[in-house]
């Protein structure tokens, strides 16, 4: 049987993996993380509105029916295309076929010191230390008899107008217009700040114009700055620095500007393109190494004529890839071109606040916002995972409260680096 190792248990590894027909291959699946987890609900973790565990699941529960698949813990330190293998933190694993679905990281764009300044949402690990903060600032604001001090502590600029960053922007929001008189009496709903800040003319750059100007109008009603065309250059010692020269505190910078491919040591940097990502052919295959290496899902920068930047870095064109894929590896031959078939964009921004654009219509408000609930919680692993989910969100309806807001803060001792380093 054919040795298979997939880097990457996100959406197009673990298809992918799911796919592979059982009697041709042995598979193995390479990530930092024991679970897979779902990163259109990491804002919601940020936010208090669902825990960690809601949206995760344990590789080995999903994978234990696949006697043909096995799951290795470890970060990737280096991959020999030519001796055909993969050297993790704690072992060397051959292969016959490699496949990156790594996904893409944080993307700074150059700026120095923002991955150790600021606040993201891109992994479940970053989500739960954002909610944390938020929450921290929200007590220690509680407790400042300074008002310039409480407005400081209370000032959350968001960085980046695409899907993540409305969405984490509008939670916050929402928590500033109905959670602070509820739960935070000491303050006032003018003490707390919330700006979110996109380079471009709009929000959603990658919807429709009406779902752009919709989701405008929703951040304002829920009490959010939004300044377009505004770009930072830079963030230390709490002053963000803009593209025009001048200079704003702010206490809390959640960073949702942008992605990269994530880096994959030992790959040839022939094989890299624009934004880290990783160049494939129309079968996924990585340029000069067709034979024995493939790309899928977010880290692969497949150039077409309808997509010359490569496709969005979305869970669709990953799920996709990872079903093409395993068709044609199935098959034994490369015979089916990718091809994506656009289902449509969703953004949600708060209660009955969302937009839509399915490929002959758009619209917004609460039945966009019911649509995307049902899409989502279809979509999370494991029935337990999604009854929680529902449970959680029918309670955060009809109370508009939650008992998730908990201030998790680990031991100091004993000092433990991250596994695998």
């Amino acid at each position: 049987m054919e040795n298979i190792v997939i880097i990457g248990g996100g959406f197009a590894g673990l298809t992918l993996a799911k796919r592979l027909a059982r009697d041709k291959f042995n598979v193995h699946i390479i990530d930092r993380n024991n679970f897979h987890s779902f990163p259109p609900l990491f804002y919601q973790v940020a936010s208090s509105g669902l825990t960690e565990s809601n949206i995760s699941f344990p590789f080995r529960l999903e994978i234990k029916k696949l006697r043909n698949v096995s799951y290795h813990m470890g970060h990737v330190k280096n991959i020999d295309t030519e001796g055909k293998t993969v050297t993790t933190s704690y072992e060397s694993i051959p292969y016959d076929r490699l496949v990156i679905a790594a996904g893409s990281t944080n993307n700074y764009f150059g700026m120095k010191g923002l991955e150790e300044t600021v606040y993201g949402i891109k992994t479940i690990g970053e989500a739960a230390h954002t909610r944390d903060e938020i929450l921290d600032r929200l007590e220690r604001g509680a407790l400042c008899k300074d008002p310039e001090r409480r407005r400081q502590l209370l000032s959350f600029l968001v960085v980046g107008g695409g899907p993540s960053g409305v969405e984490i922007a509008g939670a916050i929001g929402e928590m500033k217009k109905n959670i602070l008189k509820r739960e935070y009496p000491e303050l006032k709903q003018e003490d707390v700040t919330v700006t979110l800040v996109e380079g471009a003319p709009r929000l959603l750059g990658a919807m429709s114009e009406k779902s752009s100007a919709r989701a405008l109008e929703y951040l304002k009603s829920l009490m959010v700055d939004v300044r377009l065309n505004t770009t930072m250059k830079g963030y230390e010692d709490k002053m963000v620095e803009f593209a025009d020269g001048h200079k704003e505190y702010w206490e809390t910078l959640i960073w949702t500007a942008g992605v990269k491919g994530e880096p994959m040591p030992g790959m040839p940097e022939t094989t890299v393109g624009r934004g880290g990502r990783i160049i494939v052919d129309e079968y996924n295959r990585v340029k000069g190494l067709e034979e024995s290496v493939l790309a899928i899902g977010d880290i692969a920068l497949m150039q077409t004529e309808d997509y010359p930047a490569g496709h969005p870095q979305m869970a669709q064109p990953a799920i996709q890839q990872a079903e093409n894929l395993a068709r044609n590896l199935n098959a034994g031959e490369f015979k089916s071109a990718f091809k994506y078939h656009d289902k449509g964009s969703m953004a949600t921004v708060g209660k009955h606040l969302a937009v839509a654009d399915l490929p002959k219509v758009s619209f917004g408000g609460f039945f966009a916002w019911f649509i995307w609930l049902a899409i989502h919680l279809m979509s999370i692993l494991g029935m337990r995972n999604k009854v929680v989910v529902l449970l959680n969100w029918i309670w955060n309806y009809t109370t508009t409260s939650t008992s998730l807001r908990l201030l998790l803060r680990p031991t100091r001792f004993p000092v433990r680096r991250h596994w695998g380093d």
